[in-house]
């Protein structure tokens, strides 16, 4: 459905000082500093996966989410979505896809929703009884109710990102792009919007490519990640493979019911957090059962739990990692020069 070879986007941007003599000069001689948004990223999605998109902020995330929407043109590589070449913005690829950007909006302010469907329908052209059958399921999956018929700008952010999922799906796309869709959302309407994305996807067997910095939408939707760094994919694989690799020790916290020492929490895994009676240990994944064994007898804890490491930590691990990497790089490059 997505394919991407040696993906790459440059853009020149104009810098200057700060003031205004290096303002006026500016006027008759510009500087330019080329910044790689994205250098050679390739990858491939199939019909009907759900994939995180994930990197710190200017890593390209939303640059390759426009490439791939045919909002950018490419620098350099080739880039096809269901067969079509997205800078060409072929009405038939145009039907099928939708960029939802959670911090841009597509309502219009003092109009209802509504009135943004009917414009909708009207620019894909859908006919009238797919349009109503459409609207009618898609206010059952988000719970849109009476939402639709108020004015855009007294809607609460969560009910205006529901309204806006709605109104980049009318045309029933085939592929979502969505880039932070949950944006500024709480905890009830972040579930809500996962749920429905993924009800969706499973309906239509529709692809999604999803950008996030809430990991739990990630790992709540997506089995396979992208992780993309100053511009360059630095992993494309499945989500819990990358967790062992990066950090295949396991975190068991619990909390003590009476008095337990240092040393003794110690021997059964390294003390990474403690808060009261709260303790968090890291243990190794072998020695899971003889620890558990140990917390639930001797030491008599309560509210023991098991879980891999959060991805947080683990996206950190890899860009510092690959940092380095990068760093000793260019280092050995100018050694040779010199």
């Amino acid at each position: 459905m997505i394919r991407a070879d040696e993906l790459t986007k440059h853009f020149k941007v104009h810098r200057r000082k700060p003031g205004f003599a290096a303002a006026l000069a500016s006027v008759f001689r510009r500087r330019h500093e080329l910044v790689k948004a994205v250098e050679n990223v390739s990858f491939r999605i199939e019909r009907g996966e759900r994939v995180g998109f994930l990197g710190p902020n200017g890593a390209g995330k939303t640059t390759t989410l426009k490439l791939l929407a045919g909002l950018l043109h490419p620098t350099s590589g080739a880039v096809t979505v269901d067969g079509y070449v997205p800078s060409k913005r072929r009405p038939e690829l145009l039907r099928s896809i939708t960029l939802v950007m959670g911090q841009k909006s597509q309502l219009i302010w003092d109009l209802p929703p509504s009135e943004t469907y009917a414009m909708n329908r009207a620019i894909f052209d859908v006919p009238k009884a797919e349009f109503d059958a459409t609207l009618a399921e898609l206010t059952e999956l988000l719970e849109l109710g009476k939402l639709v018929d108020k004015p855009t700008r007294q809607l609460s952010l969560g009910e205006r990102m529901k309204c806006e999922l709605a109104a980049a799906l009318l045309h029933r796309p085939k592929t979502l792009f969505l880039d932070e869709p949950t944006i500024g959302l709480d905890v009830a309407m972040q579930l809500a919007i996962r749920d429905f994305v993924r009800r969706y996807n499973q309906r239509h067997e529709a692809t999604v490519l999803l950008t996030s910095h809430y990991m739990d939408d990630v790992v709540a939707l997506c089995p396979r990640i992208l992780v993309i760094d100053e511009g360059k994919l630095v992993h494309d694989g499945d989500l819990r493979q990358l967790v062992k690799t990066m950090d295949p020790d396991k975190r068991v916290s619990f909390t003590l019911t009476s008095e337990v020492g240092a040393d003794e929490l110690e021997r059964l895994g390294a003390v990474i957090g403690r808060e009261g009676t709260r303790v968090t240990l890291r243990v190794v994944e072998r020695e899971i059962p003889a620890v558990v064994g140990r917390l639930l007898g001797p030491l008599h804890v309560a509210d023991l739990a098991i879980e891999d490491p959060p991805l947080e930590e683990i996206l950190r691990a890899m860009f510092g990692k690959a940092r380095e990497q990068r760093a000793a790089s260019e280092a050995a490059e100018a050694g040779g020069a010199t």
